[in-house]
């Protein structure tokens, strides 16, 4: 069975997986670069295990207003590497 996690940490964790999806080593140009298929999916898997972490978070009657802001704090900032990341140059 696996054990709960409390919520401060999993909004570490989910920090800590945004972090290692920006410092993911793009592949060289003669493998597709940043276009690589194999990049591009370890990148959106990584972030996308950050919103699993925190996304029930701001539902759970014991969080605070200011974890839910983090949460949502977080959830932005996943949305914006993932733009900067796999889509750089654009808005």
């Amino acid at each position: 069975m696996s054990r709960l996690i409390p919520a401060a940490e999993r909004i570490l964790r989910a920090r800590q997986l945004i972090q290692k999806a920006r410092d993911l080593p793009i592949p060289p140009a003669s493998e597709g670069g940043s276009y690589n298929f194999s990049y591009v999916a370890q990148v959106k898997a990584t972030l996308q295990d950050a919103r699993d972490l925190i996304k029930f978070i701001p539902k759970t009657p014991s969080a605070s207003a200011e974890m839910k802001a983090q949460v949502s704090q977080i959830l932005q900032e996943a949305d914006r590497a993932n733009q900067e990341i796999l889509h750089p140059g654009k808005g």
